[in-house]
């Protein structure tokens, strides 16, 4: 089953998956450099830098706005994929809680690239119906902000 926007949904209606995609003109490299740092997604409307410190693949980022917040790092294929994990946007150890896995693609678009974000986990990230749905909606909105900010960025380089 789907919801008209063609998200796939869980049996007892919480969306599971948030894909969101965005034309780039510029090449994969580029995009790759903003999308492969841990953390690059956490803002509050414009790129922010953050503290950022990773051993062993996990990452601790310290945004100054919103906190700290871990993420694995799960695979790294560059300048095409990056995969990781995180509590979908909630402060907190990976080893507490349910974690979403949030994978970002890259491809070839006419002069450009194509960045796809896909991030999976939201039917299992909470008992509570009403938590997993606000969480969903809140990262929906999310994913289309930090996807221009990666195109702004990118085509600023």
């Amino acid at each position: 089953m789907t919801e008209e926007s063609g998200v796939p949904i869980s049996a007892d209606d919480v969306p599971d998956e948030i894909i969101r995609s965005i034309h780039i003109e510029a090449d994969a490299p580029t995009v790759w450099d903003i999308i492969s740092e841990p953390g690059w997604f956490i803002n509050d409307g414009t790129y922010t830098k953050h503290e950022i410190t990773t051993e062993n693949g996990v990452s601790h980022v310290v945004d100054p706005t919103h906190g700290e917040f871990t993420i694995g790092t799960e695979e790294l294929d560059p300048p095409y994929r990056a995969v990781f994990r995180w509590l979908g946007g909630v402060a907190g150890s990976l080893d507490d809680f349910p974690s979403n896995t949030i994978e970002f693609t890259i491809e070839p678009e006419g002069e450009g690239v194509l960045l796809t974000v896909r991030e999976k986990g939201f039917a299992g990230i909470s008992d509570d119906a009403a938590e997993r749905r606000q969480r969903f909606e809140d990262n929906t909105q999310g994913w289309t902000e930090e996807l221009d900010i990666a195109r702004k960025l990118a085509e600023t380089v």
